[in-house]
């Protein structure tokens, strides 16, 4: 007899199954009064579980297909197309393509705002950070729009964020003393708190730099470091969720006011269906990540691996949260100023159970 995690698991998946029917027949239907149009995309990361399974046939083959051939696309990865993430809202504010994906941390660097619902160890859950990026997804919206002409679409997880470490770990407090590799300032804020020294390093060199012994631990997704080998030079895994990596899909708001109204509604249709298979599988990648990395099953989205299982307790939850609190969330309040601060309490916050004070702000 199935438990009730499985059970609500296979709930899901039937109710994600029957969307994605309904939402088929009704773009179906209107397919036939869509003009001719096609459609620029940069995608996201291409190795990603999510661009692999989800993102990139959505644009290649069930947009066309939806559309009875009235929509063509054109749809490239970044990395494929020798481009930098930090580029890619450029490149979108531009309107060098129509659609665009990645990291909105990449972001941050414009305005902390788009921080703001993935801040290092506001959310311990993917459920958690979901009801996190909808509150502050309007915040988002504006800023996308008034900073980039950008139209946001929607945001949706990696596999949480965990620690990778090639030196012995038994809880969150050994990161004290221990040079930890990073992607982002709230981040770094965290290990710096925890007494360790954040590094920062490309993606792409942190198996050379941890096998060279650079760094001692590094944080990534828990399915992303496993399919890029990161289980091959590190031993323990510690599978605390800091941040969730959220990533955005947009629109070039010029482009998308140039498409027709029946576009527009035929697309709009298929991003409510997208977000809800970007969610699903991003907590499906968190799960089997660990599970991969441990040599257990299921893993059947990345390969097994023998490392070690740091198990995570509640003195672990109680340190991030304490870190949190203490330090992460009044220094990005300081970054972002009182009335970004003032809206996250009475969104983010509100969701997750903390609050930024104002003082000092």
């Amino acid at each position: 007899m199935p438990s009730c995690g499985s059970t609500d698991a296979l709930r899901r998946s039937i109710a994600i199954v029957l969307a994605a029917g309904f939402a088929g027949l009704t773009t179906g239907a209107a397919a036939q009064d869509l003009p001719p149009t096609n459609i620029r995309v940069i995608g996201n990361f291409s190795t990603q579980v999510q661009v692999r399974r989800v993102e990139k046939p959505f644009w290649t083959e069930e947009i066309p297909a939806d559309s009875k051939g009235k929509i063509s696309v054109s749809y490239n990865s970044y990395d494929v197309m020798g481009i930098k993430e930090q580029q890619m809202i450029r490149l979108s504010e531009a309107g060098v393509a129509d659609f665009a994906s990645t990291d909105i941390v990449k972001l941050a660097g414009d305005d902390p705002v788009f921080e703001g619902c993935d801040l290092t160890g506001i959310a311990a859950t993917i459920d958690e950070v979901h009801k996190a990026c909808d509150a502050w997804k309007p915040v988002v919206a504006e800023a996308m729009q008034r900073k980039f002409n950008t139209k946001l679409l929607g945001l949706a997880p990696n596999p949480g964020l965990v620690f990778w470490c090639r030196t012995e770990v038994n809880s969150l407090a050994d990161i004290a003393g221990k040079k930890v590799r990073v992607n982002s300032r709230t981040m770094a804020d965290m290990i710096t708190a925890l007494g360790g020294s954040p590094v920062t390093t490309p993606f792409g060199e942190v198996v050379p730099s941890l096998q060279r012994g650079v760094f001692d631990c590094a944080i990534t997704g828990s399915l992303t470091g496993n399919t890029s080998g990161w289980a091959e030079v590190t031993k323990y895994l510690l599978p605390l969720p800091v941040n969730w990596s959220i990533y955005y899909q947009s629109a070039n708001l010029a482009s998308w006011d140039k498409f027709a109204p029946p576009v527009r509604s035929f697309l709009e249709a298929k991003f409510e269906d997208l977000d809800k298979r970007l969610w699903a599988i991003g907590e499906q990648a968190h799960n089997e990540g660990v599970s991969c990395n441990i040599g257990k099953d299921p893993c059947t989205l990345g390969k097994k691996a023998e490392m070690k299982l740091v198990p995570v307790t509640d003195a672990d939850r109680a340190l991030l949260r304490k870190v949190t609190q203490s330090v992460v969330l009044p220094q990005w309040g300081k970054r972002c100023g009182k009335d970004c601060v003032v809206r996250w309490n009475a969104t983010v916050g509100k969701a997750v159970g903390l609050s930024i004070p104002l003082d000092g702000l």
